[in-house]
């Protein structure tokens, strides 16, 4: 900053300001190793300052107590802050006695690094511009008047240093210090706030915290949302994104308010905390009964997930009826959070048919909503194969959750497509798709079932497995047809069984049958190709097309169901 020859109180130039600044970037810039951007020597020093900034520290409610006062955990803050959201929901809007925005117009901003969205932050800053009435002693000044009163602390800062890190002090410094005399900001803040804003200021100059409590760095956080110091936002983001993750901590970050989490500084931390919950709840049945009691910040980020371990999308969708009715007590609540936070993460195009008219039925679902969803998956259920892999493809590079619906998830029953037909006896025809690694994965003895349908109001099930063909002694795909123990009804049910091919494209027979079925009973092929499992698997392999096994039975009853008695 040579030459630079600036009287400390003068300030009848907002250039004045600028060219402070821009000294004070372009030192940063050219200093290198650990000391690059570091002027922790500056802070609260009358000899490289040239404001005064008075903050006032108003007593916090009687229940709540300051940062580091018992606040030992994640969940002590949690709790700590819990108890001040309605009294911060009250809080005024930012205010400047002597800002307009209309002088922005002609200011150049600060660092673009730095810079944070203007938004209306649930949380605001409340500044002020004072003029000094004499010499005011730099340091805690504790009034004796009533507990009411606030306590005010100064310290001496760099405009320049402030207002490069900030929108916010580059707001109050260059629209409200016009005058030589007015050397004087206050800040009024809660006595909860008091030790975040002080480790803020202290990183404005530094670069760094002298904490390492999750606490207080999320304390800190706030305040660098407060006062829009994004440098601070992405530090303390990453600090906490180096500490071991759980539930309590993960939903923690998730509920911050909105101008926070929704910040790209702090992107990277909510993103891990959706992650972290969605891997740690992957497979929804074995812990249903711990994510009904989550918020619904947890919820969104579970069924967010394409890996969501399920029976069937339909388990997904009663999974939401119950969580909602469980939080939400009254219908009118239960349409409202669904419909506007819910029902976009349901993957209504992979729900089975008769599930989908019960979508219609439902009470808990606007009609308008749900009827747009059950039309939009009947559509998609019309679409060839190949359209709907299209369409997969597509979602799969998009964001928002509500496009990732025709996103098939890791579901335990594999879906199918069925052409059903009444007459001239009842019939169906069922398409089921198996990727290549899915059925590498059967490899030696696994298995995988399709989804339930129905013939004549039964239900069936095909599974394809990986068998060992007990004459030839060699592994083999094998495909079955089950169904479902109910009763004791019987049918006899003619079936084929028939696998796409990339020579012709079309679907070639490959087996056919008539059985008589009883409830819990099976019938198939165990080597429906009639080769090793290592041919059918081959890069060669005439029956995967695109990487994809398609394959087809045509079932039909051919005498009425009987009844034993």
């Amino acid at each position: 900053m040579k030459g630079m020859k600036v009287d400390p109180l003068d300030r009848n130039s907002d250039i004045q300001l600028q060219q402070q600044q821009q000294a004070i970037m372009d030192l940063s810039n050219s200093s290198s190793g650990d000391s690059g951007n570091n002027f922790e020597f500056a802070f609260n020093c009358s000899n490289f300052s040239d404001r005064v900034l008075r903050i006032e520290i108003v007593p916090d409610a009687a229940e709540s107590k300051s940062v580091g006062e018992g606040c030992s955990s994640i969940a002590d803050w949690a709790r700590h802050r819990k108890r001040r959201r309605e009294d911060i929901k009250k809080e005024k809007a930012v205010e400047f006695d002597v800002y307009n925005s209309n002088n922005l117009a002609n200011y150049d901003q600060p660092d673009t690094d730095d810079a944070v969205a203007w938004e209306n932050h649930a949380e605001e800053a409340v500044a002020m511009i004072e003029s000094p009435t004499g010499n005011e002693p730099l340091q805690s000044d504790s009034s004796s008047c009533m507990d009411c009163s606030p306590t005010v602390k100064s310290i001496f800062i760099s405009s320049a240093i402030l207002a490069a890190k900030s929108p916010f002090f580059y707001k109050l410094f260059s629209n409200g210090m016009r005058e030589s005399d007015q050397r004087h900001a206050t800040l009024r803040i809660s006595e909860s706030e008091e030790p975040a804003l002080m480790e803020l200021l202290s990183f404005m100059y530094s670069g760094k915290l002298s904490t390492t409590s999750p606490p207080l760095l999320l304390d800190v956080l706030m305040a660098a949302d407060k006062f829009e110091v994004a440098s601070c936002m992405r530090y303390c983001s990453q600090k906490l994104r180096s500490l071991s993750m759980t539930t309590e901590s993960a939903l923690l970050y998730l509920e911050l308010p909105s101008s926070v989490s929704m910040a790209s500084a702090v992107q990277p931390l909510t993103d891990a905390a959706r992650e972290f919950l969605a891997d740690n709840y992957r497979d929804l049945s074995k812990f249903q009964d711990e994510v009904l009691k989550l918020p619904l910040a947890g919820i969104e980020a579970i069924l967010s997930s394409d890996n969501l371990q399920v029976a069937s999308e339909d388990a997904v969708y009663d999974f939401v009826l119950k969580w909602a009715r469980a939080q939400y007590p009254t219908v009118e609540e239960r349409k409202e959070i669904i419909g506007s936070r819910l029902v976009h993460l349901i993957r209504f195009p992979y729900m089975t048919c008769r599930k989908l008219k019960k979508v219609l039925a439902c009470n808990d679902l606007d009609k308008e909503v749900s009827r747009k969803a059950v039309l939009e998956a009947l559509f998609f259920k019309a679409e060839t194969p190949h359209r709907q892999r299209a369409l997969a493809s597509t979602s799969s590079s998009e964001e928002p959750a509500d496009a990732r619906k025709y996103i098939e998830r890791a579901y335990k029953y594999r879906p199918v497509k069925v052409v059903e037909f009444d007459q001239p006896h009842p019939q169906c025809i069922v398409y089921l798709d198996l990727k290549r690694e899915e059925c590498s994965n059967f490899f030696p003895g696994g298995r995988v079932y399709s989804q339930a349908f129905h013939l004549g109001g039964q239900g069936f099930f095909l599974s394809a497995h990986c068998n060992l063909d007990q004459q030839s002694s060699f592994y083999c795909f094998g495909l079955f047809l089950g169904m479902q123990e109910k009763g004791s009804v019987t049918f006899t049910v003619e079936y084929e069984f028939a696998a796409r091919t990339r020579t012709t494209g079309d679907f070639v027979s490959k087996y056919k049958g008539l059985y008589n079925f009883t409830g819990g009973k099976a019938v198939g092929y165990r080597n429906l190709f009639a080769i090793p499992w290592t041919s059918f698997m081959a890069e060669d392999s005439p029956y995967f097309i695109n990487g994809v096994l398609h394959l087809k039975a045509e079932l039909a009853i051919r005498q009425p169901q009987t009844q034993q008695h």
